[in-house]
This record gives structure tokens, sequence and C-alpha cells, in this order.
């Protein structure tokens, strides 16, 4: 199969400064994470499957969410999501995720197997085992097998911290092109019930640092409002999340780059028995 033909594409998917688009990076961490500036590291429950694992150790009941975000209002572009996690109690938490990104002319597809264990009361661990696939219909396909490891810890009442790393074993797709390696450190305040404050770095091995903010603040029981900022590429971002009967949860975001404009995005998420993470 001639790979080599992929490269021109895959520079511009991998490009994160004019397309933010994937090229093997982690989707982002559903609408909620959009709306927050993607600072979605501390992220706890059924959120989490996309952003840290860890996170998924926290999950109170069988959980899954869906969704779909249309960067730049442009099809070819677009990703959809969808993740499964159940708690098993003392055997900790283990989750499968899928990713859809592109469209018939390019595609990627990401398959992952999460498994997430408290370790006491204030530390959590969370892995991820992927499959990539890459697609173009006139050249073939390609696929390789990478992984993600994550951490959270609660270091008091209302502050805790979390980090993660993506493909640390760099896998090629390409000649000269492989899956990005991706850091991830941040912090999350909480002083109340009600509001969240995060906020994080973020380092691909081969672009600059990105800054991540994000606020959550719950106006009534059943709904919060969220506002974001990101750089590289600097975008700002807000959305809203209503916290419905029975465990439903519908989130809807936008972000907006000065140069490409909105990204809108749009999950539903349910978990079964107690409240999910928002607020937490």
């Amino acid at each position: 199969m001639r790979y080599k033909a992929l490269l021109p594409l895959l520079f511009l998917l991998g490009f994160g400064t004019i397309l933010s688009a994937q090229n093997g990076v982690p989707p982002y961490a559903g609408a909620r994470g959009i709306a927050m500036g993607d600072a979605s590291v501390n992220f706890q429950g059924i959120s989490a499957a996309f952003s840290n694992q860890a996170g998924l150790a926290y999950l109170d009941g069988m959980g899954f969410t869906i969704g779909t975000e249309r960067r730049f209002f442009t099809s070819e572009i677009s990703s959809f999501s969808a993740a499964f996690a159940y708690p098993t109690g003392n055997a900790g938490t283990f989750g499968l995720s899928a990713n859809y990104f592109g469209y018939s002319g390019y595609n990627e597809t990401r398959i992952g197997l999460a498994y997430a264990r408290k370790l006491g009361e204030k530390v959590a661990l969370g892995a991820q085992f992927d499959y990539l696939g890459f697609s173009i219909p006139e050249y073939g396909n390609k696929a390789v097998f990478t992984f993600e490891l994550g951490v959270q810890a609660q270091l008091t009442e209302d502050f805790r911290i979390g980090a993660h790393i993506f493909s640390p074993v760099r896998q090629e797709i390409v000649p000269d092109e492989k899956v990005p390696t991706v850091f991830k450190l941040g912090a999350a305040y909480s002083p109340n019930e009600k509001l969240i404050i995060s906020g994080e770095v973020e380092k691909d091995i081969d672009l600059d640092f990105s800054f991540k903010a994000g606020v959550e603040y719950y106006l009534i029981d059943i709904l919060c409002l969220r506002a974001g900022v990101s750089t590289e590429p600097l975008q700002n971002a807000f959305g809203l999340g209503l916290r419905l009967k029975n465990g439903l949860l519908l989130d809807i975001a936008s972000a907006y780059h000065y140069d490409l404009g909105f990204t809108p995005a749009v999950n539903f998420s349910y978990v079964i028995g107690k409240k999910d993470e928002n607020p937490e």
C-alpha cells in the first residue's frame, strides 16, 4: 500500500496551530471538555473516558456517553465518540471507548480498552490500550497500537491534581510520521459543590506548550454554565450542562477559533445509580 501518499494529509491534520485536528491525538473530552477549554485532566466519572482514565475510578454506577463535534462547521473534520464504563467495586472500573474522525476520503478510528482503580481514598490510577486506524480508501489502511496512563490525587478536600500521558512509546504511522506523544498536568479547585475551576498545561512532544483553563458553575441543581480558554491554538469556549432526572446528562458547548470560527459539540450521558460527577 502506498502509505507515503498519506503524508501530505497527515501533516495537515497534525498541524494543530491551524486545524486542531487529530492525527491520532486523543479526542476532546466531550462537550463538557470543550466548554472548559479542554482543561479536563481532572474530570471524574464517565466524562473522564477521553481525558484521563484515572477519573473513571470515581464513577458511582454503570455509565455511558455519546457525542459529536463539528470542527469549524466542517463535516470532513467532524468526530463522533462513545464510551461505556462499568465499576466493579474493589476490582476497579472497566471501560470501552470509540471515536471516529473524518469523512469517506480520510478517516481515523480509535478504540480503547480502559481500567481504573482507586489506591486508598485519595489516589486513583488509570490505563488504556488503544487501537488507532487510519484510512484513505484510494490508498489503503494503516493500524497501530499504543497506550496511555493517568493518575489523580486528592491533596485536600477541595484541591486535586492530575497527570496523563498518551502514547509514551511513539508508533510510526507512515515513514517520518508518528503518533504524537502528549503529556498533561493540571489541577482542579472546588471550594464548594457548585463551583469547579480547572487549569492544566499540555505538551505534544512535537509542538509548543498549550495552556488551558476552565470554570464550571451550577446556577441551580439541574443547570450549570461553563467557560474556558486554551492556547496553541488560541480558542475561547462556552457551554452549559443539564442534569436531568434518572441520571441523564445533556452537555452543549462551542469553542471559537479566531481564524477558523466555531466548533459546536453535544453529548448525552447516562449513569445508573448515584448522580454523576456534576457537580463534583
